[in-house]
C-alpha cells in the first residue's frame, strides 16, 4: 500500500523543515511549496492526500488556496497559521478547511491531527464500500433508512431538528463545522438567533445521548467556532 502523499504549504524555512523532518522520521512521503502558486499547481499535478496549510503566504491569502482547491477537491485541508483569532479559524473551516492548527505547534499535535484526518478518510471509503444504511460510532447507531438513533442499542426519541444536527455531524466524522455552516445547513440562514437556537438544540441532543452513555464523549465543542463529532 502506498504511504499518504502530504502536501506541505509553509513559506517560513524553518517551521517547513520542521514539518519535512516530522513527516519523514514518520514515513510520511510529501512535497513542499513556498508560494500560493506552487501550492495550487502542487495540488492539482499530485493529488496529494492531505494539504498542510500555511495562511499567510507571499504571493497569495491561504484562504483564497482552499477556495480554489475546494472547486475541484475534497481532499482534507488543515491549515497550520499563527491566525489565534476565531473568526481566523471560522473564515478557513467556512472556506472549506478540515482543521486548524495554531502556531506554535506541537510535533505530537501535529501528528495527532494527521492520524484523525486519516481515519476519517478511511471511515468515508470504508462507508462509500459498504454503501450501508446504517451509520456506527462507538455504541452509537444511526439507521437512515428507519430515520431511527440508538446507543447501547437503546432507542433513542429525537426531534426532527436534534435528527438533522446529528446526521450533519455524523456524516462529517472528525470534521469542525463551523457555526455558519450548520445553520444553513439546517435552516437555510445563518443568522445570530439561528446559532443560538443551535446551541440549544446542541444541548439537548448531548443531554440525550449522555443520558443512556454518560461516559460518551461524542460532541466536542469549539467555543465561539463549532462543533466536532469524535470518532470514539
Amino acid at each position: 500500500m502506498n504511504k499518504p502523499l502530504i502536501l506541505v504549504v509553509e513559506d517560513d524555512a524553518a517551521v517547513r523543515n520542521l514539518i519535512a523532518t516530522t513527516l519523514e522520521t514518520h514515513n510520511y512521503r510529501f512535497h513542499s511549496a513556498s508560494t500560493g502558486e506552487t501550492a495550487i499547481l502542487e495540488a492539482s499535478s499530485h493529488n496529494p492526500d492531505v494539504v498542510l496549510l500555511d495562511l499567510g503566504l507571499p504571493d497569495m491569502d491561504g484562504i483564497e488556496i482552499i477556495k480554489k482547491i475546494r472547486t475541484w477537491s475534497k481532499m482534507p485541508i488543515i491549515v497550520i497559521s499563527a491566525r489565534s483569532e476565531d473568526m481566523d479559524k471560522i473564515d478557513a473551516l467556512d472556506a472549506g478547511a478540515d482543521d486548524y492548527l495554531t502556531k506554535p505547534f506541537s510535533v505530537e499535535e501535529l501528528l495527532a491531527r494527521l492520524r484523525v484526518t486519516f481515519r476519517r478518510l478511511n471511515d468515508i471509503q470504508g462507508s462509500e464500500n459498504a454503501q450501508g444504511s446504517v451509520f456506527l460510532n462507538g455504541d452509537l447507531k444511526i439507521d437512515y433508512a428507519a430515520g431511527c438513533v440508538y446507543m447501547n442499542d437503546e432507542e433513542i426519541h429525537l426531534t426532527p431538528i436534534e435528527y438533522k444536527l446529528l446526521c450533519l455531524l455524523a456524516k462529517n466524522v472528525g470534521k469542525v463545522l463551523t457555526h455558519t455552516y450548520i445553520t444553513q445547513e439546517i435552516w437555510g440562514s445563518a443568522w445570530d438567533n439561528d446559532v443560538a437556537s443551535l446551541r440549544v438544540f446542541m444541548a439537548t441532543l448531548r443531554k440525550k445521548i449522555e443520558k443512556v452513555s454518560p461516559e460518551a464523549k461524542y460532541i466536542q465543542t469549539h467555543i465561539g467556532v463549532g462543533y466536532r463529532m469524535l470518532k470514539v
